[in-house]
């Protein structure tokens, strides 16, 4: 029995044009100095574009893209006896979604290109497509994990 009161959940929102939490996640990822309608803005245009490129539903193929830059397993910090070891542990479906949004928005304004909007779709398209910044971020992550996967009796 817990101490103190059990955290409840957050309310999960919607965007207004798809009517999906991970757009609205997107835009929350995208949107800087709480400037939202700009974020709209680019996040939607970027999905225009793809609509364009790909001739297919702009909502599956970005969720698509998420779905293959999150992560399955990752490792964390873990203190036995004066040393610390980086256990793999698997990740919560609601993180990995989180994650895999943080990876495309950081990745895409590491991209060189003429507008925020064109770097996002580039990103976006790329994950879609198994390559890009993104991707390798999650393989890196998930090899960090395989190679100490040797200390994965020390989970909690």
């Amino acid at each position: 029995m817990p101490r103190r009161k059990l955290s409840t959940r957050k309310q999960i929102h919607y965007d207004p044009v798809f009517n999906s939490s991970v757009i609205f996640k997107l835009i929350n990822g995208v949107m800087k100095d709480g400037k939202k309608s700009t974020a709209e803005m680019i996040v939607y245009g970027a999905m225009e574009v793809v609509k364009e490129k790909t001739k297919e539903d702009p909502l599956k193929v970005v969720l698509k893209a998420i779905d293959n830059v999150r992560p399955h397993v990752e490792t964390r910090s873990r203190r036995v006896g004066g040393a610390t070891y980086q256990v793999p542990m698997e990740v919560r479906k609601e993180r990995s979604f989180s994650l895999g949004i943080r990876w495309i928005v950081v990745h895409a304004r590491e991209r060189g290109g003429k507008s925020f909007q064109e770097k996002l779709m580039g990103e976006i398209l790329d994950a879609y497509s198994k390559k890009g910044g993104a991707i390798k971020k999650k393989e890196t992550v998930e090899k960090m994990a395989e190679s100490n996967r040797a200390f994965a009796h020390y989970r909690w």
